[in-house]
């Protein structure tokens, strides 16, 4: 009965929230992928932080009383933005892991400074790893974070790229070694990084070929520096942090990718009932709905493996047990939403490539970011296959 009540409450969650985005957020949409309309992008946040969507796992600092707390709540939020536009989705997802680190790991001091117009909608959050020769491999970081002492200060010397929200961001956290030689569980620290601290430089945004509604670019840290209390966590436990962080972010993208395959796969089942070719409708054809049962069944894996490590999140699992079950929601979900991508483009024919009929284009351009961002694919099999072989220590 009590599973009963909770899918009965996150389905009347999931009608609300689809209402209120197709009347908010779905007509920005557009303008959002057309022009790279940062202003409706922003609008479109403020307004979903407004009525406490944002809020879901900090309640305390949202606006309005969240519908549903949790990261199940936050999954669903992500899921259905996605749908519509994966771009946006990407800059809230960004917005929430900072408000997450804050939360989990800043002074009280710091988290009623910055939760709540992170989670209101009034400011975006950004979180900072990626460097030139540094994606996943962490020992290659060469960004320093060293305290000044004599000022009370850290101070941050570093290049990171790929940064979503760069530029737009009000806070960043940003990671970097804190000694030179030894593991980086050892030797990291995370810190909060205002977006007006003196040394931080916006080098340059990128041009992507998906994912337009987030703003992505290089920041350069020049001496860049930061109060002692900034600190998210222990000095040289920055490793932990970045963990925790990676989990809620795979998660959430596990529900990005069941949006945007999603998205595909209802177009391709409106065209594969409508499209009428040698005389019936192209769904009767065995080479469509082959494709059409495929992309059901990858949907429906995504779906259940992303809610169940939401579900374990809430449940209290503790980081190293949820690496497993949030790698496989983000391997999953990534690998289905450019699957059913793919496949939607093939059954559109010529309608799918062009910008002209629809967005299928579009959702196949977004979806190739999915096996790349939040750690590669490659990684989180590599995770997966640490938790089953737990006698041995895979190679990289």
């Amino acid at each position: 009965m009590q599973g009963d009540t909770a899918a009965e409450t996150q389905a009347a969650v999931r009608r609300e929230l689809r209402e209120f985005l197709q009347r908010e957020v779905a007509p920005r949409c557009a303008a959002i992928e057309r022009d790279g309309d940062w202003a409706s992008a922003a609008a479109a946040v403020h307004g979903i932080g407004q009525a406490g969507y944002l809020g879901a796992l900090f309640p305390e600092h949202a606006p309005r009383r969240p519908p549903l707390a949790g990261l199940v709540g936050a999954a669903i939020l992500a899921e259905e933005l996605a749908y519509l536009n994966y771009g946006l989705e990407s800059g809230v997802a960004t917005t929430l892991s900072c408000a997450f680190a804050i939360d989990r790991f800043a002074s009280q001091e710091h988290r009623d400074r910055y939760l709540a117009p992170l989670v209101g909608g009034a400011m975006f959050g950004s979180v900072c790893f990626t460097e030139r020769d540094v994606g996943t491999d962490a020992a290659g970081m060469a960004t320093r974070i060293r305290f000044d002492a004599q000022a009370a200060e850290w101070v941050v010397d570093g290049f990171k790229r790929y940064i979503s929200n760069a530029g737009a961001a009000g806070v960043y956290v940003v990671w970097g070694r804190s000694r030179d030689e030894g593991a980086p569980q050892r030797g990291m620290n995370a810190l909060l990084v205002p977006a007006d601290a003196p040394g931080l430089t916006l080098h340059r945004e990128y041009h992507f070929m998906g994912r337009r509604g987030c703003r992505v670019g290089e920041l350069a840290f020049n001496a860049c520096r930061a109060p002692a209390a900034n600190l998210l966590g222990e000095a040289d436990a920055g490793y932990k942090v970045m963990v925790s962080a990676f989990n809620f972010e795979r998660i959430l993208l596990g529900a990005a990718a069941l949006g945007v395959a999603r998205s595909a796969f209802d177009i391709a089942c409106r065209h594969a009932q409508t499209r009428v070719v040698f005389g019936e409708k192209l769904g009767c054809k065995q080479l469509t709905w082959e494709r059409i049962a495929q992309m059901s069944w990858r949907i429906e894996a995504t779906r259940a493996l992303t809610y169940e490590a939401a579900r374990l999140y809430d449940t209290g699992v503790p980081g190293r047990a949820l690496m497993k079950p949030a790698s496989m929601a983000k391997l999953v979900g990534s690998e289905s939403a450019n699957f059913c991508a793919d496949a939607t483009v093939q059954i559109l024919g010529g309608d799918g490539l062009t910008q002209e009929y629809g967005r299928a284009e579009q959702i196949y351009r977004d979806a190739r970011a999915l096996p790349i961002v939040g750690g590669t694919n490659e990684v989180a099999k590599y995770l997966i296959a640490c938790a089953d072989l737990p006698d041995i220590k895979p190679s990289l």
